[in-house]
């Protein structure tokens, strides 16, 4: 039996949509921001997909360390709005949703909806992982972006 739940959040960040969209939409780039991925290697795309990956995460449960590894899909990506699927055995797949909004001073709003689905045995261990990944990329996020924003420093 499968247990499913949603979590959301906002992040702000000075730069354009396509500027915050290009780093969202391309996986390679997350192990940059995700605290748990230790790997991230393209693959050839799925059927239906833009872009398809494999990803190598490191976790822990007390004190016991481990890597799992899971395939990840970019559905679809465009300056407005994103949405990637992963999947990892067993029967677990977090679906992210992430619409982009340009607002005004030049600021974009990226709000991003993370839904995960896993056997119930497993669900409270994976839910709690993954929103405090990404929680911990979205602080990162707003960082990241305004950077990447910046002009560059005079020569």
């Amino acid at each position: 039996m499968l247990t499913s739940d949603t979590f959301s959040y906002t992040v702000q960040a000075r730069c354009s949509p396509a500027e915050a969209a290009a780093l969202l939409s391309d996986l390679t780039r997350q192990g940059e921001l995700h605290p748990l991925i230790v790997r991230v290697r393209r693959v050839p795309s799925r059927p239906g997909a833009r872009a398809s990956y494999t990803i190598n995460d490191r976790l822990a449960a007390g004190p016991l360390h481990f890597r799992t590894t899971y395939h990840a899909d970019v559905l679809i990506s465009e300056d407005d709005e994103i949405v990637t699927v992963a999947r990892q055995w067993p029967a677990t797949t977090v679906r992210n949703h992430t619409r982009l909004r340009a607002e005004p001073d030049g600021l974009v709003r990226i709000d991003v909806e993370i839904t995960l689905s896993a056997p119930t045995l497993l669900f409270r261990y994976a839910f709690r992982q993954a929103r405090v990944a990404h929680l911990a990329l979205a602080t990162r996020l707003g960082a990241a972006l305004d950077r990447a924003g910046d002009p560059p420093p005079p020569a």
